[in-house]
Parts: C-alpha cells; structure tokens; sequence
C-alpha cells in the first residue's frame, strides 16, 4: 500500500498541478470557444473570463462529482475511465452542435440584416422609396442569442471531464487521506481554471487587435464554425 509521506504528497499535488494546465493548454475547446465568442458578442474581457471562469469551474466539479461517488460507491477505475471518455465524446458532440447552430443562427441574422428597399405610393400620387432593415427592427430588440449562449457553453462544459483527475483523487482516497484529497482537487482545479483564465485573456487582446478584412462583418458565423471546429478536434484528434 502507498504510504503519502510528505514527498509522496509534495510530487502528487506537482503531478495535478502540471496535468491541469497542460490537459488545459493543449485542450483547444477549454479556450477557443470564449475568445472568438467574445469577440463575435462584443462582450468585455471581464465579462469574457467571467463566463470562462465559471464554465471551467462547472468543467472541474463535474469530475470531482463523478470522482466521489466512485470512491463512496467503490466504483472500479476502469468504469469511471469509460464514464470519463463517454462525457468526453458527448461534450465534444455538443459543441460541434452548438456551434453549426450559432453558425447558421448568425447566417440567417446576416440574410436578414441586408438592408432593402419598399416604394411606398400615397394618395396624391407620390411615390418613394423607403429603406428597410430587418436585423435592426427585429433582431436586436429581443437579444437573440445573448442570454441562451453563456449557457450553451456552461452546460457543455459541465458534461466535459477533466480525465486526469479521478485517477489522482484515487490515490489519497485508497489512503482514506481526505485532506490530500481535497488538496489534489483544489490545486487540479485552480491550475485548469487558471490556464484557462490566462489564455483567454492572452487570445482576447491578440483577437481584439486583429483586423479579419471581409471577415469582419461575418465574425459571428466564423465564430461558431470555429467552435464547431474545436468540438471535432477533440472529438476526432483527442486533443
């Protein structure tokens, strides 16, 4: 049986804290999706790491969660590990989904925003022209897409595992060391959170300096092929 000595909990917690931020770094869906919407939704860099924040939060608990029911029910490892890969593959599924749709959402508002012309003939004969634009009149008044997207990505980040943690939280629970425990959870999760905050934050300012030309004005239907884009990375690449 391990023993967690003092060195053996020093490299455990080393371990959970070099996994999360690189698990984070090379995971493209734990970062793309908030720069690119945050720039297709105008939002605020602080608005921008808020939402990130909390959905890498939801990323992390879930696991822990699934991670603790494991080890009250006495779950084998190897299950858990199916569970973890099945939630993976479903969360990948629904941000290639979430992002075709806020594709095709953001094409539509586009047809719809092409400004065009009605003559208007009154009773004494005038006739003019008069200029009409759909995606201002309708569109913009009920906020489409505003409230529903922070939540598409919330509910996808709660179903996406963090895979390396059930099995580092195994370790101190064969123990039934429970301070470790909650020790390897915080630090996995305060390193995922954290590189996902800081990356954000680095690909925020790159984006919102950049000029994307003819793009520019179609930043939302690049915004959700590019999300759509990392879902199948993952889901195809692994990565």
């Amino acid at each position: 049986m391990l023993m967690l000595t003092e060195p053996t909990v020093s490299l455990l917690l080393g371990t959970a804290a070099a996994l999360a931020a690189f698990h984070t770094l090379i995971g493209v869906d734990h970062s793309v999706p908030f720069i690119v919407l945050g720039r297709a939704r105008g939002w605020s860099l602080r608005r921008t790491l808020g939402v990130t924040g909390v959905c890498g939060l939801a990323h992390v608990a879930s696991s822990v969660l699934i991670g603790s029911l494991g080890v009250g029910l006495g779950i084998a490892l190897d299950r858990l590990a199916w569970l973890e890969s099945t939630r993976g593959q479903v969360a990948a599924g629904l941000m290639i989904g979430f992002g075709l749709a806020y594709a095709a959402w953001a094409f539509w508002r586009g047809l719809r925003g092409h400004a065009h012309t009605h003559l208007h003939t009154h009773a004494d004969g005038t006739v003019h022209a008069h200029t009409h634009d759909h995606q201002r009149e309708h569109l913009h008044p009920h906020g489409v897409g505003r409230g529903v997207t922070p939540w598409a990505l919330f509910l996808i980040f709660a179903f996406g595992p963090c895979e390396a943690l059930i099995p580092l939280m195994m370790v101190p629970a064969v123990e039934r060391s429970w301070s470790v425990l909650a020790a390897v959870v915080g630090v996995f999760g305060l390193f995922t959170v954290g590189t996902m905050l800081a990356v954000v934050t680095l690909g925020y300012l790159g984006l919102s300096h950049a000029r994307l030309g003819v793009f520019d004005g179609r930043i939302d239907v690049l915004a959700g092929l590019t999300i759509a884009a990392s879902g199948a990375a993952v889901l195809f690449l692994g990565i």
